[in-house]
């Protein structure tokens, strides 16, 4: 992982004592001795300035000048879409961006190696409730527990959320610790709080976000039930721990804990998925639950990144119909949206991996593609040709991204991002 998030260097340019006019040079000079010819001049500015800031906006960093419409406003959020709307567009955002379009929370992951990110953060962050900058490890070395991580952290960028609005910030911590170790031994569990709780406290965080599903599934200790039900109680401990204390940055609100969980593979729940039990179990000690249903596909089965019906399985078993008791806690859960795609090999053997939305403008402006609309994944797709190869390359759109805010809607479920260093500006118009 790499720690160096921002390019601090100052562009080129001229020395201090590089050689420029004289001052008094110019101003005898016979452009500037008329008046009329003045003001003529500070009026032409006046129309070609602003021209070139907003134009300026295409590439790069989110325009200075801004449409006042939205992407709904403006007709973009539709299945028909062609490239060329794409790269004229995708810059462009709303100017009124204190108001919110989502209504429920929204968690904005932000991860280290992608400096944009932070800077979305910093852009949209009255559309972002709660902000997860990846930064900390929990490990164990011989017989102590290692909290790694405080070098990413950014004490200014963190001032700066402060100043801009009221999102929350919770680093996110994996907790990489051996499992058995962790959860048989009662004082590492204390341990374990007193670090995470005392890092909050020494850094304002507001809370965190914890990740250890996934690593104790590939320990194979979910599959004892006495295992689980330790893990389990380890969270509950945490996340009553963390509510005992207050947020000295925040108006003294409790501090928050915030836990991944994985999205169901099939149809049914397996041994190692995160359940309606175990949701049942964490509910009053877990403020939200970041539900991971994104990367459906990959390298090997080449397809849309997540497929609707998937979304909705998903969300069915964790919470079954309407009217069962775990469907109460569907405002805990935070629909997971990936602001990242796909470019997958699909012509011969398998290949490819995850790109940006720079990565998805670079190959719209080299392959000038067709991009298509699949009704079933409710996703926008294209295929295109490189030394004799065929990819399909899956990225989200203002249509996809908005089909499933309003999935989030119907089940009163929030949103967490992956990640919004990855998306395209006009996406934060639909949040």
């Amino acid at each position: 992982m790499s720690t160096r998030r921002r390019d601090r260097r100052n562009p080129s340019g001229p020395t201090p004592t590089a050689r420029r006019p004289a001052a008094s040079s110019r101003s005898h000079h016979p452009l500037f001795s008329s008046p009329l010819l003045l003001l003529a001049l500070f009026a032409l500015a006046a129309i070609v300035l602003p021209l070139i800031m907003y134009r300026g906006g295409k590439t790069g960093l989110p325009a200075a000048t801004s449409p006042a419409l939205s992407v709904f406003q403006r007709g973009l959020v539709k299945p028909n879409v062609a490239f060329q709307e794409v790269l004229a567009e995708n810059s462009l955002f709303s100017e009124n961006r204190s108001r919110r379009h989502f209504p429920n929370p929204v968690l904005a992951y932000i991860t280290p190696w992608n400096s944009r990110g932070y800077e979305m953060a910093k852009l949209f962050s009255s559309r972002l409730t709660h902000l997860s900058p990846v930064w900390y490890e929990l490990k164990s070395e011989g017989k102590r527990l290692v909290l790694e991580g405080r070098h990413n952290a950014d004490r200014e960028w963190i001032s700066k959320i402060r100043t801009n609005g009221n999102s929350l910030v919770l680093p996110r911590v994996v907790l990489e610790a051996f499992p058995v170790d962790l959860l048989l031994k009662k004082k590492w569990w204390s341990k374990a709080i007193d670090i995470i709780i005392k890092e909050c406290q020494d850094m304002g965080y507001d809370g965190i976000v914890l990740e250890s599903w996934s690593r104790w599934a590939s320990y194979g200790i979910l599959h004892d039930p006495d295992m689980r039900n330790m893990g389990l109680d380890f969270i509950k401990e945490l996340g009553e721990a963390l509510h005992s204390m207050s947020s000295v940055e925040s108006d003294n609100h409790p501090l928050e804990l915030i836990y991944v969980i994985p999205a169901p593979r099939s149809q049914k729940l397996d041994e190692y998925d995160f359940g309606p039990r175990d949701l049942r179990q964490l509910c009053d000690a877990v403020d939200g639950f970041s539900l991971m249903t994104y990367d459906f596909s990959g390298p090997q089965s080449p397809g849309p990144n997540a497929p609707l019906s998937w979304i909705r399985s998903s969300l069915s078993l964790l919470l079954g119909d309407t009217n069962s008791g775990a469907h109460s806690h569907a405002h805990k859960i935070l629909l997971g949206l990936n602001f990242y795609g796909n470019d997958f090999l699909v012509s011969e053997g398998s290949g490819g991996g995850a790109i940006t939305g720079t990565d998805y403008i670079s190959l719209l402006e080299k392959h000038r593609p067709v991009i298509r609309w699949d009704n079933t994944s409710a996703e926008h797709f294209f295929i295109y040709s490189h030394n004799n190869a065929r990819h399909a390359v899956f990225y989200p759109s203002l249509l996809s991204l908005s089909i499933r805010l309003d999935e989030a809607r119907v089940w009163g479920a929030g949103l967490s991002i992956w990640e919004i260093g990855q998306g395209l500006d006009y996406f934060f118009d639909l949040l």
